[in-house]
């Protein structure tokens, strides 16, 4: 599961295949520090983005994972 760390926001990105379907959906979960270092806060937890969308493979879903991972930010930055 690709994993980038943003703005101090541990932010993980997937594409999932879809069940019963050749279809890939994407995925993310954001995490965000706490006050324990060997904790993670999970401000967001794993959630299929776009969920009207489908896509061909792994790599695309990936793609808008992120491309959604930072819209969420955004909001979470507010």
């Amino acid at each position: 599961m690709p994993t980038k760390s943003i703005d101090g926001f541990e932010v993980e990105f997937t594409g999932e295949k879809l069940e019963g379907t050749a279809q890939w959906g994407a995925y993310v979960s954001i995490f965000a520090p706490s006050a324990n270092p060997m904790h993670m806060n999970n401000v967001c937890p794993k959630r299929r983005v776009s969920a009207d969308l489908t896509f061909l493979d792994q790599h695309v879903a990936e793609a808008e994972a992120e491309r959604a991972a930072s819209i969420i930010l955004d909001e979470l930055r507010k």
